[in-house]
């Protein structure tokens, strides 16, 4: 095993990519995601998942783009040189590869999640969570501002929605069924633990705020009519 593969998890690509998904590569409603892919496939998330991207998703997708056009993953480059000294140039180009990955799927995770809730009717709990992360997404100055680190800007976005689809897979039942715990250490790792914590806490305050609804819904879930 490469040196590379090992900073970066000690993955191949196909196996960090098959990290986000359920073990058998679906998700609970649809069940056709592509198990070796980190996005759902093309055909499917064009026919679906760009039904429901609604609210705040455009101007994401604009923000990813904005930060892509203005530097590029040379940005990533340079802000995981700096936080990881220790690597190599072929494990700071893998790795700076990987960061892009998750970043331009955050759109279709967020569009998923806001379709699974449609799906099952829990939209009242789960959408106020999502827009709690888009709302982050969008301020221009957040713990790592997109405004001057570019693609790197995003990492610390692309965190808090992983953490808080994270939370709500600890129901009594699963929401969507994916694996995000490898590119949640991933992005801890490349963030560093600072910002990792504060973002926990923020995804935390995020389940706190609508802690109520989520008890009962969850009893819903539990126990369908």
């Amino acid at each position: 095993m490469t040196a590379a593969k090992n900073r970066t998890g000690g993955l191949s690509r196909g196996e960090r990519v098959g990290h986000f998904l359920s073990p058998d590569g679906r998700t609970p409603s649809s069940r056709k995601k592509n198990r070796h892919s980190m996005q759902p496939d093309h055909a499917e998330k064009d026919s679906k998942a760009d039904k429901v991207i609604t609210g705040a998703l455009p101007d994401i997708l604009a923000i990813i783009e904005s930060a892509k056009a203005r530097g590029g993953t040379e940005a990533l480059r340079k802000f995981i040189t700096k936080m990881l000294p220790e690597s190599e140039e072929a494990e700071v180009a893998e790795a700076a590869e990987v960061a892009l990955e998750i970043i331009e799927s955050v759109p279709v995770f967020l569009a998923r999640a806001r379709q699974e809730a449609q799906t099952r009717k829990i939209g009242s709990v789960v959408n106020p969570l999502l827009d709690h992360a888009e709302n982050y997404y969008l301020q221009p100055m957040d713990l790592l501002p997109e405004m001057t680190l570019g693609l790197a800007g995003l990492l610390d976005d692309s965190y808090l929605v992983i953490r808080i689809l994270e939370n709500l897979e600890k129901g009594p039942e699963v929401f969507l069924d994916w694996d995000l715990d490898y590119p949640a250490r991933f992005l801890r790792r490349i963030i560093g633990p600072g910002v990792a914590r504060r973002l926990d806490a923020i995804a935390i305050q995020a389940m706190q705020d609508v802690a109520a609804n989520l008890s009962e819904l969850w009893s819903q879930v539990s126990h369908p009519a």
